[in-house]
């Protein structure tokens, strides 16, 4: 069995006169990054190995659940494969990963990350949100075998604001 946690990065800040690739987290982003990074600190989550995009909205991201998750940050792997909006970059590094890890949490982008959860899960998401979480589960033993996972949670910022 193999578990994957996807996580789209918050809500980035477009006041800055910066490439894409280097704008960061605006203050409804990091403060939604803290929300549901302490909500899912009491899923009792045990992450093998985290994946980021090496942009700085996403790494900020990762480094908010870092510290919130209290994650050992040795885990964490910055590839410049995930900063990627089509998906195809992202499906490859899931493939990719080492089979001694069972549960990978992966910080990326949108379109990517909404058109994976549609393609890999079993329950259609209009748009995964800024911040939104989505655990897959699948069964098998190799993930380069990726195939129909089940959707066995979903977690966006809108959930905590009911």
């Amino acid at each position: 069995m193999k578990n994957l946690i996807l996580v789209r990065h918050a809500k980035s800040s477009w006041e800055h006169h910066v490439i894409d690739h280097k704008r960061p987290l605006n203050e409804k982003g990091i403060n939604d990054a803290n929300n549901i990074s302490i909500c899912l600190n009491s899923n009792d989550l045990h992450i093998d190995a985290v994946f980021s995009s090496d942009s700085v909205r996403t790494k900020t991201t990762a480094n908010i659940f870092f510290e919130n998750l209290k994650i050992d940050r040795t885990i964490l792997q910055l590839n410049h494969n995930l900063y990627d909006f089509s998906g195809s970059n992202l499906i490859r590094v899931i493939k990719e990963c080492p089979n001694d890890i069972h549960t990978l949490m992966v910080f990326g982008h949108n379109h990517a990350i909404t058109a994976f959860v549609n393609t890999y899960g079993d329950v259609y998401i209009d748009n995964v949100p800024t911040c939104g979480v989505v655990q897959i589960e699948f069964d098998i033993t190799s993930w380069k075998d990726l195939n129909k996972g089940k959707t066995v949670s979903t977690l966006f910022p809108r959930d905590l604001r009911k």
